[in-house]
C-alpha cells in the first residue's frame, strides 16, 4: 500500500498517500484505517459538520510525534472545497489575511477524505454555522465540557452529567451526551438561535455556577486547575464565538484511537452508578455502535 493511490470520491479525484503509515503506534492503526473509518462514519458525522467552519489538529507523523492546529485552508486546497471567510480578532492559529480566517467547511465525503489524507485526525467545530455568504449565524447549540480533575474520572463525569441534564431541562432544553475521546464528557443542547455567542456563554456559565453552588464537592465552574482536584470542571467557555469543541464522531489524537462517541442516557446513568459501565470508545466499536443504534445524536442537528 506504499506510495500514492488515485481514487474517485463522489466524482472528485483524490490522490491518497502513505496508506500504510502507522498513525497510532500503540495499536498499529494506519492512515489507511483512519481513512476507512472516516469514510464509513461519514453518514452520521457529516450532518454534525455541515455548514460549520472546521479547525483541524494534524499529526503528519503519527500521535507519538508533535501535532499542529490548522484553521486556514492550507495551500494546495482543491478548488472544489467549500471555504468560509470568517472575521477574526487574534484567534489562535493565525491568519494570512490579517482580519479573517478562511476555514474549510466539510459538507461532503470528498472534503472529509481530503482532510483525513492530511492526517487531520481531530476535527473541531464552533457551536455556530455559517450561511452561504460565509457569515456566522447565532449558535444553534450549547456545549458544556465535563473535564475531570485529578482523582476524578469518567464515573464522576457521568454523575455530574445527570445534574447538568436536570438544569438544562429546567430551561426547556433537551440534552445529549458524548464522550470526549479523552477523559471526560461533552453535553450538548439544541438552541433556537436567538442567543448570540455571548448569550450562549452566559447561559452555560449560569448552569455551571448553579451546580458549583449546589454541589461544591462534585463540581467546579472555576478554570483554576488547583481547584479541580476530585471534582468535575464544567467548562462553559467553549461557547465563545472563537472557541471550538471536538466534533462528535471525530477521532482523537491520543495514545489509543478513541472517538468522541454519542451515548444513550441509560449508558450515562449506568456509568454514574458503576465506574466499570462506561469507557472511552475506539473507532472500531463506534462503527459497531452506529450499525446497531444509528446516530444517538439524532435531533441535535
Amino acid at each position: 500500500m506504499a506510495g500514492e493511490v488515485r481514487v474517485d470520491v463522489e466524482g472528485r479525484t483524490l490522490t491518497l498517500s502513505n496508506l500504510d503509515k502507522v498513525l497510532y503506534p500503540r495499536t498499529g492503526t494506519t492512515k489507511g484505517e483512519v481513512l476507512d473509518y472516516y469514510a464509513r462514519i461519514a453518514p452520521v458525522l457529516l450532518p454534525h459538520l455541515q455548514d460549520r467552519a472546521v479547525t483541524r489538529v494534524r499529526w503528519p507523523h503519527g500521535v507519538a510525534e508533535p501535532s499542529f492546529f490548522e484553521k486556514n485552508a492550507p495551500q494546495g486546497t482543491p478548488g472544489w472545497v467549500r471555504t468560509a471567510r470568517v472575521p477574526t480578532s487574534g484567534s489562535r492559529g493565525g491568519s494570512r489575511h490579517g482580519d479573517h480566517l478562511d476555514f474549510p467547511v466539510v459538507d461532503d465525503l470528498a472534503t472529509l477524505t481530503w482532510l483525513a489524507n492530511l492526517a487531520a485526525l481531530e476535527l473541531h467545530v464552533h457551536q455556530w454555522t455559517v450561511g452561504r455568504n460565509g457569515r456566522p449565524k447565532n449558535p444553534d447549540r450549547l456545549v458544556i465540557d465535563l473535564d475531570p480533575g485529578e482523582g476524578a474520572g469518567l464515573h464522576e463525569c457521568a454523575a455530574v452529567a445527570l445534574l447538568v441534564r436536570e438544569r438544562l431541562a429546567e430551561r426547556d432544553l433537551d440534552s445529549w451526551a458524548v464522550t470526549s475521546g479523552s477523559k471526560g464528557l461533552h453535553l450538548y443542547a439544541r438552541l433556537p438561535g436567538r442567543l448570540n455567542p455571548e448569550g450562549t456563554t452566559a447561559l452555560a456559565k449560569e448552569v455551571a455556577e448553579e451546580l458549583q453552588k449546589a454541589h461544591p464537592t462534585q463540581v467546579t465552574a472555576t478554570m483554576t486547575k488547583s481547584r479541580r482536584t476530585g471534582k468535575v470542571f464544567l467548562d462553559w467557555s467553549q461557547n465563545a464565538g472563537s472557541k471550538t469543541t471536538l466534533s462528535p464522531y471525530s477521532l482523537r489524537g491520543r495514545e489509543l484511537p478513541w472517538v468522541a462517541t454519542p451515548l444513550a442516557w441509560d449508558e450515562v446513568e449506568a456509568g454514574a452508578a458503576d465506574p466499570v459501565e462506561l469507557e472511552q470508545f475506539r473507532f472500531e466499536r463506534v462503527l459497531e455502535r452506529v450499525a446497531d443504534h444509528g446516530d444517538l445524536l439524532d435531533g441535535l442537528g
